[in-house]
C-alpha cells in the first residue's frame, strides 16, 4: 500500500471513530436531557407550591438544586446542538418552510415564561403573505429559541422583547429586539466566540454555557445566512438574522 492509500485508509478510520463518538454524545445527551427535565419540573412543582407549602429552609435548598439542574440542562442542550452543527458527517435536510408560522409557534413557546417574568413578548406578524424559505426547520427553530430566550433572560421586569420579520431581495431578515442589559463595546467583538460570556451577563444570570450564540452563528452560516447586532450597555440589544429565501 502506497502512502496515499495508507493516508486515505487512516482518514476513513478516523471518520468512523468520529461518527461513533458523535452518536455516543447524541444518545447520552438525549437521555440526560430527558432525565434532567423530569427532575427539574418535579422540583418546580415544589417551588410553585403545587405540592404544598414548604418550610423556608427546604425551599432554599430546593431552589439551589433547581438552579443547578437548569444550568446542567442548558449545557446538555447546547452540547447536543453543537454536536449536530460541528459534525461534518451530518447533512442538514432543507425544505420549504412557512417561516412566519415557525416564528409564531416559537414565540408562543416562551409566552408563559415571559408572562411569569413580567416581560412583554411580541411578534409583529406581517399583514401581507410571506414567501416560504428553504431551511432546516429544527435548526432554524434553535436560532429563534436562542435569541428569544436570551432576550428574556437578560431583561428586566416590565421590559420587552419584540420579534419582527421583513422581506428583502431574495432574503428575509428576522429581528429580535430586547430592552435588556445590553453588551459593552469591549465585549461586542467576542460574543460569538465559543464559551464566551460577558461579565454583565454573568452577574445578571449565572446560568449559561457560552455556547448559544457560537452555535447559532454556525447554523446561520450553514444556511448561507448572516447574523449581526446593535447594542448599548444598559439599553438593550437587537439581533438581525438574514436568511436566503431559496
Amino acid at each position: 500500500m502506497d502512502e496515499i492509500e495508507k493516508l486515505k485508509s487512516e482518514i476513513e478510520e478516523l471518520k468512523k471513530i468520529n461518527a461513533v463518538k458523535s452518536d455516543l454524545i447524541s444518545v447520552s445527551t438525549h437521555q440526560l436531557r430527558t432525565s434532567l427535565s423530569a427532575i427539574k419540573w418535579t422540583l418546580k412543582m415544589f417551588l410553585d407550591g403545587d405540592l404544598g407549602v414548604l418550610p423556608k429552609e427546604q425551599e432554599e435548598y430546593i431552589k439551589k438544586s433547581y438552579e443547578s439542574l437548569e444550568q446542567m440542562t442548558t449545557l446538555v442542550n447546547d452540547t447536543l446542538t453543537l454536536n449536530s452543527t460541528d459534525n461534518a458527517e451530518i447533512v442538514l435536510e432543507f425544505k420549504k418552510t412557512n417561516i412566519v408560522k415557525l416564528i409564531e409557534d416559537t414565540v408562543f413557546e416562551f409566552s408563559g415564561e415571559a408572562k411569569k417574568k413580567g416581560i412583554d413578548l411580541t411578534f409583529l406578524k406581517p399583514e401581507k403573505d410571506f414567501p416560504e424559505i428553504n431551511c432546516n426547520v429544527e435548526m432554524t427553530r434553535v436560532i429563534l429559541q436562542n435569541l428569544i430566550e436570551n432576550g428574556l433572560k437578560y431583561n428586566t421586569s416590565l421590559g420587552n422583547v419584540i420579534v419582527s420579520i421583513l422581506e428583502k431581495e431574495g432574503e428575509i431578515e428576522i429581528t429580535v429586539k430586547d430592552s435588556g442589559i445590553g453588551i459593552s463595546k469591549e465585549d461586542q467583538n467576542n460574543i460569538f466566540q465559543r464559551f464566551f460570556r460577558a461579565e454583565n451577563a454573568k452577574k445578571h444570570d449565572s446560568i449559561g454555557s457560552g455556547l448559544g450564540l457560537y452555535t447559532i452563528k454556525k447554523i446561520i452560516g450553514d444556511h448561507r445566512g448572516k447574523i449581526s447586532f446593535e447594542s448599548k450597555l444598559g439599553s438593550g440589544t437587537t439581533f438581525f438574522v438574514t436568511l436566503p429565501i431559496n
